[in-house]
């Protein structure tokens, strides 16, 4: 048995037949709907198994990454070697406590926790009901919009380390900063996030999420394929107002373009290639450099480049 099928294997024996994926198109897991295939995607039923596969990795010297639901990530044509470990519907369980409390694993959308913090007659994560991921992707990042971001309502973060030992980090530990965080800098893997959040009026909550909803549909380009806002806010300014000033917004190269509704948004206009993107990217950068002075840094993470 040679080297891919004895780990193939190896992992299913940890996660189950049917959860291991060889050469699995990564466009059909991101929001881009761009990229070529995982060598394995792991789809793991517990936490115990997420924790198994991260040690066959580490062991094998595989490399490991992982994948909520894919919205903020840009995967090369020619795909990525080794393991992608998804964690979605599979890892998602919320609860809600009566103080105010919510615990969620790191598969779960911000927009189920919103609505199971709506139900439950909670506010403060009204900012998050429209940011297209997992709460595991938002406290790696730091997610944020309208004013909000995860760091306001969050109490701790349980994670596993990349020795292999699972911690849990009080929010002041977990050092939470714009699109960043201790475990993005030192490679933790989150498993489930505590929030905080205060009493409130459902009725309330879900208008203010419908406001930011429809806030979201006016301005963004909602209808087509992207990976959310491709570069961080630069200091001092925003990142759409330089790209307009550039006059790179509608820019296109192949399928990719700069989006025409919101110059922060490089779109798939239904054929894009990682390429194409990429060369957006990086075209965008240098002309608002040459404009402006400004460097923009992506907010995308280009895996497999």
């Amino acid at each position: 048995m040679d080297a891919h099928a004895n780990l193939t294997e190896q992992l299913e024996s940890l996660v189950g037949e049917g959860t291991v994926l060889e050469e699995e198109p990564l466009r059909d897991h991101t929001t881009f709907c761009i990229g070529g295939p995982a060598e394995w995607l792991v789809l793991p039923r517990s936490e115990a198994g997420l924790c198994a596969v991260a040690a066959c990795c580490r062991a094998s010297g595989v490399p490991l990454h992982v994948l909520g639901l894919g919205s903020n990530v840009l995967a090369s044509d020619e795909g990525v070697r080794g393991v992608v470990l998804k964690l979605a519907d599979n890892l998602s369980t919320i609860t809600v406590g009566s103080d105010g409390r919510v615990a969620a694993q790191a598969g779960a959308s911000n927009a189920a926790i919103a609505a199971a913090a709506c139900d439950a007659g909670l506010t403060g994560y009204e900012f998050a009901s429209g940011i297209p991921g997992t709460i595991g992707g938002a406290a790696v990042m730091n997610a944020g919009a309208y004013d909000g971001q995860l760091s306001d309502v969050a109490e701790w973060v349980r994670c596993l380390a990349p020795d292999g030992h699972v911690m849990r980090l009080d929010a002041e530990e977990a050092d939470w900063g714009y699109r960043h965080s201790r475990m993005m800098e030192e490679g933790h893997l989150v498993l489930e996030v505590g929030l905080r959040l205060a009493p409130g009026d459902s009725a309330a909550i879900q208008q203010r999420m419908d406001e930011l909803q429809q806030r979201r549909e006016e301005k963004q380009p909602l209808e087509l394929p992207s990976a959310g806002s491709t570069f961080k806010r630069p200091e001092g300014h925003f990142a759409g107002k330089l790209i307009q000033d550039a006059g790179m917004q509608g820019h296109r190269v192949g399928g990719a373009q700069v989006s025409t509704k919101h110059a922060g948004f490089v779109v798939n206009c239904g054929d894009a290639t990682a390429a194409d993107v990429r060369r957006v990217i990086a075209d965008v950068q240098a002309k608002v450099r040459e404009r402006s002075g400004v460097a923009l840094e992506p907010e995308v993470r280009l895996w497999g480049f």
